[in-house]
């Protein structure tokens, strides 16, 4: 559990950043063995992709690093919970764990609206771990959305 709350902790401060930047506060990293191989934050806004989420870009990144799309042995960390572009990129990917902060509960594909992560009818399955630095990662994001609905008032 300390390795998944330093991970966490450390996919919360590229969510700030996000943030810091105008975009939604979602950070994710990819790490095996306790070494990080990838990292990622949103990057919608900026690059005006609709699939330029942070697991996306971080699987991306780590599929370019490595040389390989299979992600054996390896953790993602993500602090809002997988969309379900996400979900399937991830089973496709094969990562056998993610350890995530907050459920979406409009978008939420690892077991709050949909479980594709861990759907038996799958080829792969995920191991799940859900609420870690949930609050911090909920909070992150309240005060985000809140603070763009004030500016689109004013």
């Amino acid at each position: 559990m300390d390795s998944d709350l330093f991970w966490m902790g450390q996919a919360l401060a590229l969510a700030k950043q996000a943030a810091e930047n105008g975009e939604v506060p979602v950070g994710a990293i990819l790490v095996s063995n306790d070494v990080r191989i990838a990292e990622a934050s949103n990057l919608r806004e900026q690059s005006g992709s609709p699939i330029a989420h942070a697991e996306m870009l971080a699987i991306q990144a780590a599929s370019e690093k490595i040389g390989n799309w299979r992600f054996v042995d390896t953790t993602l960390y993500v602090t809002l919970e997988p969309c379900p572009m996400c979900a399937g990129a991830i089973v496709l990917a094969r990562i056998p764990k993610v350890v995530y902060g907050t459920a979406d509960p409009k978008a939420g594909a690892a077991g709050t609206l949909y479980n594709i992560l861990q759907d038996e009818r799958l080829n792969h399955r995920v191991e799940l771990v859900s609420g870690v630095l949930a609050d911090e990662s909920s909070a992150l994001l309240k005060s985000f959305f809140q603070e763009r609905r004030q500016n689109c008032k004013k």
